[in-house]
């Protein structure tokens, strides 16, 4: 259970101070315990493709228009294809928040869509729709968007805003997306037990910065 627990988490470190060394550790954990990625942000993509050359189980993700989802269309694409030629294998991108608050649903698939085109036959395209922010009908409209523009995975969270993953939006976003597409659940899964909740939910991937301590059964304080 171990094994299937630790292929279905990207161990993530998107903090701003993170440091080389950090970045290393990192990665070497994730060769270690064979984890479903790395998630760290684009300027570490490069050197996380090194470190797991000799692992391809272990696949590079990164973060675009990360932590906001405020710039447009056009910067996202280009920070897709900058980090696919970097070696990223999968993307995790912030949909336009306000943008989907406003009612603007063409100008949110646009956005997306713009990642999943740059990213297509290269990278998973994963669209963080910051659920803490949204209500019910926004999240289903931002999962509905996602489907639309063709996008791998809907995802819970950002890590960074006023709140993480929980069982009920995963639940949600499940029943919204169908089988088909991945759901991932992140932002405060910190224990075995989270992450076996998030799982039973309908998750199919858990972003962590505590993957050791989940598949340990310890408990961790990140935040993340």
């Amino acid at each position: 259970m171990n094994q299937t627990i630790a292929n279905m988490i990207d161990h993530t470190l998107l903090k701003a101070n993170a440091t080389e060394s950090e970045i290393i550790k990192l990665a070497e954990e994730a060769k270690e315990n064979l984890f479903a990625s790395v998630c760290v942000n684009p300027t570490w993509v490069k050197l996380s493709a090194q470190i797991l050359a000799d692992t391809p189980e272990v696949k590079v993700c990164t973060v675009i228009g990360f932590p906001l989802g405020a710039s447009t269309p056009e910067t996202k694409a280009f920070e897709t294809r900058n980090a696919i030629e970097n070696g990223a294998t999968e993307v995790d991108m912030v949909i336009n928040i306000s943008a989907l608050k406003d009612g603007q649903n063409e100008l949110v698939e646009k956005d997306i869509r713009a990642v999943v085109e740059a990213a297509k036959g290269k990278a998973l395209t994963k669209v963080i729709i910051e659920s803490c922010l949204l209500t019910d009908e926004e999240k289903v409209r931002a999962c509905e968007l996602a489907v639309k523009a063709g996008a791998d995975y809907v995802k819970t969270s950002t890590g960074f805003s006023t709140g993480g993953a929980t069982v009920e939006d995963i639940r949600l976003m499940r029943s919204t997306v169908g089988p088909e597409i991945g759901v991932k659940a992140s932002g405060g899964v910190r224990s075995r037990e989270d992450a076996l909740a998030m799982l039973d939910a309908g998750a199919t991937r858990i972003g962590a910065s505590s993957g050791v301590a989940i598949i340990n059964g310890e408990t961790s304080t990140s935040s993340y």
